[in-house]
């Protein structure tokens, strides 16, 4: 791509000394959904009332204060529903209904009659203010941009009377804020504040958008606090965000804007809006909460949240999307497995109120109502950790680390000739085929035991007698011989066969399940005379034979 003049970089905030850098955020904003108007409208099919009404409840139980419900004098959708939340006595009393019109007061009046019955409500107004929209759009200077906004305000004034008992709050928004002069944007704010303060006292809302998202976080943050330092009476404002994310940046410069002074935050659930969208302040709120910050919004079930936004607006989530995507907790590499493996397990040991710190994993993803099997998946990539932690979590399976590797082998090969994800039944079943079921080139066709007691008065311990028939390489054979326990037994009797011969050299066992249905789980590892060493794993509800079964196991390996 060639360079040539066409853009160049945004300019910087001239401003010394500034605060934000040494900030932290310690309190959760101000939050506003604006899913309902900004979200919807960008919708190929945009919601109709009974899917917004679901919506509303949703963004209610999450925990919003204050949401914009829409544009209610622009269509009968808007209007029906917002008449609908009203009468249907669906808004809590401490939540405030929003609602944007453009200062015409034919639409002024219609969404003021929209309200009637509403308790309150944030009238929330905006005109575009940047060097592009007044060359291009509107043909106007500045002061005919700032005479438009004072204007807005009169109107609105002038219509009060219609708003009956409702109490009315303002919010303008210096729309394309991200792209105006910020000297320009104070001044305009300035204008329509001091109009508005005419009507009350309460602290008016100016709504800081970054409409277009052109710059760099650190270059917004100059922004915000380059207003409110410059704002008259800063302490009687309420200064807001609205960012989108056409840079891709739109948490980080929600966040400094947050650390440059801001106070409210308007946004999407998962950043749906216009073009790249809105702020995702499910995103936001989720970094607040990671750095013990109380976000004041409710994502506990967020696979149900997520499920809800899909099938209300249309809109995938996609797989990566922080917190909610359906691939953030998982792991493929093997590395990465192998630390969140040990890291679950030394959390498994600890209070539930222990620091969060297991690698990988910035949030317990037990906190959104996620769960754990899914952290681990499999594929080519994946370590030798990874298919064991599967087997441990989804099966009870505990093999000693030692035969991770030899696991780790057989699941990669068949990932590799897959050429895709495996799934947890998949390598059980795997592992099932390689070392509990296969019965070649050894199978036991009969076996016994019988417990034979030392003699009395003697130091001789007790001993086992195996007697049995097996099948090596397709031929049966009679085998017996004693040893200090089945196992021992077996191992002997296995001499009288042409089968290698070996040692045990490491066992292991554990127990699966409970009361009538506990299993025995035995893994071993065996020498052969050659010097080769392989792993075997059996399964049995006789502790004994479960040893025995995996020493066949291993020599079918």
């Amino acid at each position: 791509m060639e360079i040539n003049g066409k853009y160049q970089p945004f300019p910087a905030i001239k401003m010394e000394q500034r605060e934000w850098p040494d900030r932290r955020i310690t309190k959760a904003p101000v939050w506003v959904s604006v899913d309902l108007r900004d979200g919807n409208q960008a919708l190929v099919n945009p919601m109709g009332v009974d899917q917004k009404l679901e919506f509303f409840d949703l963004l209610v139980k999450l925990g919003f204060k204050e949401i914009e419900v829409g544009f209610p004098s622009a269509s009968d959708t808007e209007y029906t529903f917002l008449r609908r939340l009203i009468e249907e006595n669906r808004v809590p009393e401490d939540v405030t209904l929003q609602v944007l019109c453009q200062a015409r007061e034919h639409l002024v009046k219609k969404t003021f009659e929209s309200l009637k019955g509403a308790p309150k409500a944030i009238f929330h107004i905006y005109n575009s203010t940047s060097p592009a929209q007044r060359k291009y759009t509107f043909g106007m200077t500045k002061e005919q941009v700032k005479q438009l906004a004072v204007d807005g305000v009169k109107c609105v004034q002038d219509c009060l009377a219609d708003a009956h008992d409702t109490k009315i709050r303002l919010e303008y928004s210096p729309e394309s804020f991200s792209t105006t002069e910020i000297e320009f944007a104070v001044e305009i704010c300035e204008a329509v504040k001091q109009q508005w303060a005419q009507t009350t006292k309460d602290k008016i809302i100016l709504n800081l958008p970054t409409t277009v998202e052109c710059a760099t976080p650190n270059i917004f943050a100059d922004q915000i606090e380059y207003f409110c330092r410059h704002i008259s009476g800063r302490e009687n404002v309420i200064i807001s965000l609205h960012n989108h994310n056409d840079r891709g940046e739109g948490v980080a410069s929600c966040e400094l804007g947050l650390l440059a002074g801001a106070d409210r935050v308007e946004g999407t659930l998962f950043g749906n809006g216009e073009r790249t969208g809105n702020l995702d302040i499910v995103n936001v709120a989720l970094n607040m909460y990671t750095q013990g910050v109380d976000p004041e919004l409710d994502f506990a079930r967020i696979e149900d949240v997520a499920a809800k936004y899909e099938k209300l607006t249309g809109m995938t989530i996609g797989p990566r999307v922080p917190y909610a995507g359906e691939l953030v907790f998982t792991a493929f590499s093997g590395s990465h497995q192998d630390a969140i493996r040990k890291g679950m397990a030394a959390r498994a040991k600890m209070d539930n109120g222990a620091l969060w710190d297991v690698p990988y994993l910035p949030i317990d993803p037990h906190d959104l109502g996620r769960q754990y099997e899914g952290i681990i998946r499999i594929n080519s990539q994946s370590g030798k950790g990874g298919a064991a932690f599967i087997l441990e979590q989804d099966y009870g399976m505990m093999l000693p680390k030692a035969m991770h590797p030899a696991l780790g082998d057989v699941i990669k090969e068949a990932a590799d000739e897959a050429q895709r994800e495996l799934k947890p039944a998949e390598i059980y079943d795997i592992f099932n085929k390689t070392w509990l079921a296969k019965t070649s080139p050894l199978r036991i066709i009969d076996l016994n035991e019988t417990h034979l007691e030392g003699g009395e008065g003697t130091d001789e311990n007790e001993q086992v007698l195996c007697r049995g028939t097996v099948d090596w390489q397709g031929k049966k054979y009679a085998i017996g011989a004693k040893g200090n326990g089945p196992l021992d037994a077996f191992v002997n009797a296995m001499q009288q066969t042409p089968a290698p011969r070996f040692n045990i050299t490491s066992f292991h066992e554990h127990s699966i399940g409970t009361g009538s249905d506990t299993s025995a789980m035995a893994y071993v590892q065996i020498t052969i005379e050659d010097g080769r060493q392989v792993w075997g794993a059996g399964k049995s509800s006789n502790v004994g034979r479960a040893g025995v079964a995996a020493v066949v196991s291993a020599l079918n390996f």
